[in-house]
């Protein structure tokens, strides 16, 4: 196995990785970032990005993710493809393995290996994916004004969603496996005093239906098995998130939905010299703007630990 020694690895090719990068490599820190399965995370599977503030006629997800790779590789990031098959955050340096033949030694170690949407698994759900189907109505909900929309979950994150959606469209179905919602009472208060939603009992989605964009819905009754459809235009997926992260524990203290700890205001783990990012530790806002902005926090979280660091090293030699 090949070793190399750097200053900050970025696990992580999203806003939050690139944006580290951009920050690291400003600041001399010659950083190395490994893209991972997904170059450019979730955005590239999003269609217009309208709320991403500096590109006011709006801009394609992939697009975006292009420009924030240029800018992170004019200041000298070292971007490359590989995947991270293994880490040791025992000891100092830390040491991440990449494709099982390279180990890496590295000072400080940011992690944005972000989030992905659980999906219902249909083929259709995919391929109408950024055609009317989309796991984030904060994202997506404006391009649905005055239209018809459903959306699929019983939590607190579908309640939400189903809220925000009723005031920007004309009609919400909200799509509830069983007789009762898993959301907190005020949610669930919220969905049902708005006069624009209706809850759809014990109704789970059977089909998306279009050829080229979502034109409706085939829904099944739980109970009984009878189908039935309706019109929408939209179909929004709110069942969760699983952020990437399971190759982090037994290291790094997280949550039960393993979304990783960062002590509150900074990026920093419970491993110092490892900090996480963007949706891989928020479960709560996960925007591209909450994500980058976190990346500027691990860089300038890293380049202040690289620097104590050499100063405890230098103290240690006299």
């Amino acid at each position: 196995m090949t070793k190399e020694r750097v200053k900050v690895l970025i696990i992580g090719s999203g806003p939050a990785g690139f944006t580290a990068a951009i920050y690291a490599a400003r600041a001399g820190m010659k950083p190395v970032l490994y893209q991972g399965g997904q170059p450019g995370g979730q955005l590239t599977i999003t269609t217009d990005v309208e709320n991403y503030p500096g590109y006011p006629e709006g801009i394609m997800g992939p697009q975006m993710m292009v420009d924030f790779q240029k800018q992170a590789e004019r200041f000298g990031t070292d971007i490359r493809s590989g995947m991270i098959t293994a880490v040791d955050f025992s000891g100092w340096p830390h040491s991440v393995t990449v494709d099982n033949k390279t180990e890496i030694e590295a000072e400080a170690v940011i992690i944005s290996t972000g989030a992905s949407a659980k999906w219902l698994g249909l083929e259709s759900e995919q391929r109408l994916n950024g055609r009317g189907v989309s796991a984030c109505a904060v994202c997506d909900g404006f391009f649905f004004r005055g239209q018809d929309v459903a959306i699929v979950g019983g939590g607190d994150t579908a309640a939400e969603e189903a809220t925000y959606l009723s005031k920007l469209v004309n009609k919400v179905y909200m799509l509830v496996r069983r007789d009762e919602m898993r959301a907190s009472k005020i949610m669930q208060q919220r969905v049902l005093n708005a006069p624009n939603i209706e809850v759809l009992w014990n109704s789970e989605t059977d089909e998306v239906l279009g050829e080229e964009e979502v034109t409706g819905l085939r829904i099944k009754d739980t109970v009984t098995g009878e189908k039935r459809e309706i019109e929408v235009q939209g179909f929004f997926v709110a069942i969760g998130h699983k952020p990437n992260t399971d190759i982090f524990k037994g290291f790094l203290d997280m949550d039960s939905a393993g979304y990783i700890k960062t002590i509150p205001g900074t990026s920093k783990t419970n491993i110092p010299g490892v900090f996480a990012t963007g949706d891989a530790q928020d479960k709560i806002y996960r925007q591209a703007v909450t994500a980058a902005g976190s990346g500027c926090m691990g860089a300038l979280d890293a380049e202040k630990f690289i620097a104590e660091k050499e100063v405890e090293l230098q103290e240690a030699a006299l």
